[in-house]
């Protein structure tokens, strides 16, 4: 039985998204032995899988100690961010082409063309990590501007603070994405009166900062780079998609991604009344690891499409992208 990954990325209504799920679950079930084994203690199999409600969770924790994998071969692996002490969550990419056509097709859904924008990369805990997601995606992009602005920055805030500046002065489209603290050292450093630019948040303080809820960090942050609204992207190591928010703390899902709201202690009760829970997430473009997944984050639905993410189920593992107290 095999996948034909480019009907993820064609999926158009309600249900396509339907058929595409079963139809994921039944190969990952065949083939994913560590899926196929939990799937099997919790007495669910493809006899009786007829909805999306129907499909498990695996809990996220599982992509650290196993191999998560549908595919006997894999081209790169992808680890979380953290201290050598740490166990880290491993995801094990079968076909990179997958990866990288979901994050194009997700970020120019979202922004437009990406050679529009000159994309600057404040990220310099990630960026010593080889085998970060996030790093992978973003030299992708960046490479994809054909700008010779693009590029990413680490800690020196002064050669960052002028190149800001002077693609403003031109009236370039920029796009800045930083992880939490490495924003607010840069407003420490420089304040701004943003008109072309957008912030874009993906993490949190990694240690370096005092964590802040996250309405205070932005509120914080559109001060400092002189914006109405900071931009966020959601993703993580065990994903090969991501939900970005334009501002407002809500997330747009691109139609191959949803969230779904369970029960905190229940990965398979869901709650569809618009209260928050913990996160499960459907991420299709996993066809080759895992596409359902019940993650430590917390969150609330807003319709198929849309949700706010609110905390971290509590004592979960401090980890990943948007991380919030």
């Amino acid at each position: 039985m095999l996948v034909n990954f480019n009907k993820i990325f064609n999926i158009s209504d309600e249900l396509s998204f339907k058929k595409q799920c079963i139809s994921t679950y039944n190969f990952q079930y065949l083939n994913n032995p560590i899926y196929k084994k939990y799937c099997d203690l919790i007495s669910k199999n493809p006899h009786n899988i007829h909805d999306i409600s129907d499909i498990p969770f695996l809990p996220i924790s599982f992509f650290k100690s196993y191999k998560i994998l549908s595919n006997e071969n894999f081209e790169k692996i992808f680890l979380s961010s953290g201290t050598s002490n740490e166990v880290r969550s491993k995801h094990y990419v079968s076909k990179l082409e997958v990866y990288e056509k979901s994050f194009i097709k997700s970020f120019s859904n979202t922004y437009g063309d990406i050679e529009d924008y000159s994309i600057i990369g404040l990220l310099p805990n990630y960026y010593e990590n080889e085998s970060s997601s996030l790093i992978y995606m973003v030299d992708k992009l960046i490479k994809m501007t054909k700008s010779k602005d693009s590029g990413f920055y680490l800690n020196d805030y002064g050669i960052v603070s002028k190149k800001l500046i002077e693609l403003e002065k031109n009236n370039k489209q920029t796009i800045l994405i930083g992880v939490s603290y490495a924003l607010l050292d840069l407003i420490d450093h420089s304040q701004f009166n943003f008109s072309n630019t957008i912030v874009m948040e993906t993490g949190g303080m990694k240690g370096r900062r005092k964590e802040m809820i996250k309405n205070e960090l932005h509120e914080k942050l559109k001060s400092g780079f002189g914006v109405d609204s900071i931009h966020s992207e959601y993703g993580m190591t065990e994903l090969l998609s991501q939900a970005y928010s334009k501002g407002g703390g809500v997330f747009t899902t691109p139609p191959w991604m949803r969230v779904l709201i369970r029960d905190i202690n229940d990965a398979q009760n869901f709650n569809f009344n618009k209260k928050s829970g913990a996160i499960n997430i459907i991420d299709l473009a996993n066809c080759f690891s895992c596409s359902f997944i019940a993650t430590d984050d917390m969150g609330r639905s807003i319709n198929n499409s849309c949700f706010e993410l609110i905390g971290r189920v509590d004592n979960s593992d401090v980890r990943g992208c948007n991380l919030l107290i």
